[in-house]
């Protein structure tokens, strides 16, 4: 049997499999969840269940759906996704949904992301914790007779996809996308095929012992196949995915990576010029631009905690038009409020195809600080770490509304502790490389490292 403890985490279930995570405790699950949705919604019928190209993927999803029928709700078997194609299934049909996917994690790991009814998220203080409870107490026997059907969304998701640039605007540029033999290889091509875009796909095979690359775009050394591809053939963009294809990277025509603080800020830039004055979140990690550029032009910027359940959280409180954060994940109200990679592409191609320049000119106005990337400390007790460094920076404004901000003017840096390990990760920007060096080295200094 898995070990339930050591699944749970902050945003999802995620462990190794079989040792964590097996077909017995994906049973459980399953059980949990439908419990969770009877509280949560009471009277709902159906529940998605998508998958990734995992190995271990079938297995565990037809598990996670015995659970689900053991408690009499049917099950809707959309089979390979991406994340964000189950967010969509969610919202589409109106029903909770279950994703099998470790994400960016190695091929040894596998989980499930969770979603009520209109991909309302769940984390862990929205049900998480509640199914957890319930796996430890012992599960009831349910009335069984939940029954399962196959659905294919892909084509409507695809639609939907589309649906959010016009078609007349765009030009046939040259895009090269690497999906690490992730799910990005089965939804891009749906997506791009009524588009005008010289589309060529790298590791499109679906694999998930990821023979190529991890599926991991936000460390640099992932990205280096696509930037010799973007510069071999004269791309005008170069895009990378993560295994479940929900968070995306841009290189320019350069090859130089985009922060994502820079596409948040274009998309929200496109988002208020077709909707002014509109409310855009960013988390308290993406560049100060990001800010800047929404009150230039007339929007409302709100200040979020990092984390997809927060966000979309605020996302329904605020009545945001769109969200982004530093770690590649972009949030459309007109997608159920969920996240979605490939619409932010899609957002940026349309912005790319009405600029007169290349990537790196339209990207240029939002990438002037200079920032330290996340950088993790091992520490024995980061609270005591956080008061240390908030106590030399006690003359600068701070909050601690997602560890410690602290605000120095010309410069800013917010150390949070990780939700799963002794870590303190630490984001720091400056006006420039060697004011930014030179800070991290201050705080390197408090930390003993």
């Amino acid at each position: 049997m898995g070990d339930p403890a050591a699944v749970f985490k902050a945003y999802d279930i995620r462990g190794l499999v079989p040792d964590e995570l097996d077909e017995g405790l994906a049973r459980d699950l399953g059980s949990a969840f439908a419990l969770l949705i009877r509280e949560a919604e009471p009277g709902t019928g159906r529940v998605v269940i998508a998958r990734d190209m995992r190995a271990s993927s079938p297995a565990l999803a037809g598990a996670f759906a015995d659970g689900i029928r053991t408690q009499g709700i049917d099950v809707v078997d959309i089979g390979l996704a991406s994340t964000d194609l189950a967010y969509f299934a969610s919202g589409h049909l109106d029903v909770p949904a279950a994703m099998i996917t470790a994400s960016h994690n190695p091929a040894h790991y596998n989980g499930i992301k969770l979603c009520l009814a209109g991909a309302r998220p769940v984390g862990q203080d929205t049900g998480l914790t509640r199914m957890a409870e319930l796996v430890e107490a012992g599960l009831p026997d349910g009335p069984g007779g939940g029954r399962i059907e196959a659905a294919d969304l892909l084509d409507a998701f695809a639609d939907h996809a589309r649906s959010f640039v016009d078609p007349a605007t765009l030009r046939p540029l040259k895009v090269v996308a690497d999906t690490a033999n992730g799910m990005g290889g089965l939804v891009l091509p749906a997506v791009f095929d009524t588009l005008p875009f010289d589309l060529e796909v790298l590791y499109g095979e679906l694999d998930g012992e990821f023979p190529n690359h991890p599926a991991d775009p936000i460390h640099p050394e992932n990205l280096r196949d696509l930037q010799a591809r973007v510069l071999a053939v004269g791309a005008d963009v170069g895009l990378a995915f993560d295994g479940d294809a929900d968070r995306m990277f841009l290189v320019d025509e350069r090859a130089r990576p985009v922060s994502s603080s820079a596409i948040t800020a274009l998309i929200a830039s496109a988002i208020l010029q077709a909707e002014p004055g509109a409310t855009i979140i960013y988390n308290l990690i993406c560049s100060r631009v990001v800010a800047e550029v929404i009150a230039e032009l007339g929007g409302r910027a709100v200040r979020s905690r990092v984390g997809h359940s927060f966000i979309k959280m605020a996302m329904a409180s605020e009545g945001a038009a769109f969200a982004g954060e530093h770690s590649g994940h972009y949030y459309f109200r007109d997608n159920f409020g969920a996240d979605s990679g490939l619409i932010a592409a899609l957002l940026v191609l349309e912005a790319l195809s009405t600029h007169d320049g290349p990537l790196s000119e339209l990207i240029a106005p939002f990438d002037h600080y200079a920032a330290s990337g996340e950088i993790n400390f091992e520490v024995d007790d980061p609270g005591a770490v956080l008061d240390t460094v908030a106590a030399f920076y006690a003359g600068h404004p701070q909050d601690h509304l997602d560890g410690l901000t602290v605000d120095a003017g010309d410069w800013w840096l917010n150390l949070r502790p990780s939700n799963t390990e002794p870590l303190l990760r630490l984001n720091l920007e400056a006006g420039d490389p060697v004011a930014c060096a030179e800070r991290v080295t201050e705080v390197r200094g408090l930390l003993g490292q």
